[in-house]
């Protein structure tokens, strides 16, 4: 069996229960080396082979799971915070499928949350956005053009852009011709969670003089919108004491 875990945003507690349990079992171990918490493998077991998939391809990857597969072996494969997002999982799942190796995910704590929490703040303000738009850049790897910075900046939602700290200058102007004003609140958070975990909140048109300044050069999420101001918003009517709801009946009266 291959488990396919998410690794959390960085910091080794945050990791699943259950992907924690799954490392103590595994007797192979394939994590992304650049990006995963190597902490995380402090706790696997005497014996188990450990490999660093940032300097192998696809194919040496399922190579190797091949391999334990046939000595009928436990293999994990670590992924940086949720394998869902920017993960290239799908490609490995479809592999595995062709050779009809059993394989299941295991989510974890996405950085775009541990970013919220190195913030302190809420993407989701009443008034202010309801909406998360999780995205890159384009840069040596392409994007539709449907799903281009400045298209989604004209929709106002709160932004959470990955794998773009190298191209701000660039990430500004699209953001700038897309619709936010250059004054829009935003944010720099470098390796969420992690112990030299640094957070930067800055405008759009300053991105990348603040990223020069605290010489943030990759390993960063921008997060960009007037959520991050974490100002006028209005009371969720979930708790106000006029609003009815499944559990409570309300007052009816303005607070």
């Amino acid at each position: 069996m291959v488990h396919i875990v998410g690794a959390g945003p960085g910091a080794p507690d945050l990791i699943t229960v259950r992907g924690k349990e799954l490392l103590k079992q595994a007797d192979v171990i394939i994590y992304a080396g650049s990006l995963v918490n190597p902490v995380l493998l402090d706790e696997r077991k005497e014996g188990c082979q450990v490999y660093d998939s940032a300097a192998m391809t696809l194919e040496e990857v399922i190579a190797v799971i091949g391999q334990a597969e046939q000595d009928n072996k436990i293999t994990v494969r670590l992924h940086t915070g949720d394998p869902c997002i920017y993960g290239a999982i799908r490609e490995q799942m479809d592999l595995l499928d062709k050779l009809h190796i059993s394989y299941e995910v295991c989510p974890g704590v996405s950085s775009f949350c541990g970013a919220a929490s190195a913030l302190k703040m809420e993407y989701t303000l009443p008034k202010v956005s309801q909406s998360v738009v999780i995205t890159r850049m384009a840069g040596r790897t392409p994007v539709p053009d449907r799903e281009s910075i400045s298209s989604f900046a004209a929709h106002g939602a709160t932004m959470v852009i990955f794998l773009s700290t190298g191209m701000l200058k660039e990430l500004s102007r699209e953001l700038i011709k897309g619709g936010y004003t250059p004054e829009t609140p935003a944010a720099i958070v470098y390796k969420a969670t992690w112990e030299e975990e640094k957070t930067v909140v800055c405008t759009v048109e300053s991105l990348k003089d603040e990223a020069d300044r605290y010489k943030i050069k990759k390993t960063a999420l921008i997060i960009v919108g007037n959520a991050v101001s974490q100002s006028s918003y209005e009371r969720s009517k979930l708790y106000d004491p006029v609003f009815t709801t499944e559990y409570r009946k309300g007052t009816g009266e303005p607070t």
